[in-house]
């Protein structure tokens, strides 16, 4: 068989790649030119390996949970095709790898000297005013509510389990929400509106899922925790992809905070989590859903709504919108 290399792939850029990885007790190893992860089954009293392909040049981000391990082989076919890694507890929480608070700042990036520079330097243009990069928040708050909008009135499964923009109580919050977002003068009074309104919204999904007692813990305490704990990740990982093939550092928060490392990765996932990970978590919790079946409906909604596409949309935006010469996106994700 002949050996392959990143190079001999057929080139997807990131923000149309489909696949986002979570495997533990396992070992991923190169072999023949490809990565593969392995794994044991018990057989007859014997143990039968069994060998699975990873598609890397159609993969975003490589979660490696409890019980793995992976060769030095494997990472550099991993870097050269553009995956994240990044090595967690069991079932995508926490992150442990750089990590050095309890939420995740860092992930192992792939290395090249051929990072895009305009994105960085059309951030920078505005990132060190203060009024300018509150406006850049308040454009991803916008943009949060109008995807929220879009997925909750296009997801037939969603409309089945009760979540559309129909109900009063999320129509009031959102025109509170809105209202305080136009007379916001700091990134604290964004923050704290927009706590009120995820508030809101748990509400509203414990309501129409009949989740009794429901209190948000970041230290899960049940299913619907666990599942937004592990949905969050997932999500943090699409962002951190998107900022790192735009080469925008991490820790160039708009919202979350300038003494985080990580808090930009923040405010990029918060355009896709109230829209997918909330309601999926809850419907996923009633249903007494595995962390598998949740994981790969999550992944599957990331793909139909085009989740990662949103993403790399609106960093381009924010951070063009005060630099004059534009790149298309072809030029923006080199491979």
């Amino acid at each position: 068989m002949k050996d392959l290399s990143p190079s001999d792939l057929k080139a997807i850029l990131h923000s149309k790649r489909a696949n986002l990885y979570y495997l533990e007790y396992c070992r991923v190893m190169q072999k023949d030119g490809r990565v593969l992860y392995l794994t044991e089954a018990l057989s007859n009293k014997s143990k039968e390996n069994h060998y699975f392909n990873i598609p890397i040049a159609n993969t975003t981000v490589l979660l490696l949970g409890n019980g793995t391990s992976i060769t030095q082989a494997a990472v550099r076919m991993l870097a050269q095709a553009g995956v994240l890694i990044g090595f967690s507890g069991g079932g995508g929480t926490p992150l442990y790898m750089a990590n050095d608070t309890e939420q995740p700042i860092e992930w192992f990036t792939p290395q090249s000297e051929y990072r895009p520079t305009e994105y960085l330097q059309g951030w920078m243009k505005f990132w060190f005013e203060d009024e300018k990069r509150l406006n850049a928040a308040k454009q991803f708050q916008q943009a949060r509510i109008e995807f929220l909008h879009k997925v909750w009135a296009k997801d037939r499964d969603l409309k089945v389990e009760g979540f559309t923009m129909s109900d009063a109580g999320i129509e009031t919050a959102l025109g509170r929400f809105n209202d305080r977002m136009a007379t916001a003068t700091k990134s604290s009074d964004l923050l704290l509106t927009e706590a009120q309104l995820t508030k809101a919204l748990y509400k509203f999904a414990a309501n129409t899922t009949k989740t009794a007692g429901f209190t948000r813990q970041h230290q899960s305490t049940d299913l619907a925790n666990d599942f937004l704990n592990h949905g969050n990740y997932l999500a943090y990982g699409l962002a951190a992809t998107t900022l790192w093939v735009l080469g925008i550092p991490h820790g160039f928060a708009v919202m979350h905070g300038k003494t985080r490392r990580g808090a930009l990765i923040f405010d990029i996932a918060d355009l896709i989590k109230d829209a997918i990970v909330l309601p999926w978590a809850f419907v996923c919790a009633k249903e007494n859903a595995t962390e598998q079946e949740f994981r790969q409906q999550i992944l599957q909604a990331f793909t139909d709504h085009k989740a990662l596409d949103f993403m790399f949309e609106q960093v381009k935006l924010v951070a063009l919108q005060h630099h004059g010469n534009k790149q298309n996106e072809t030029e923006g994700e080199p491979l």
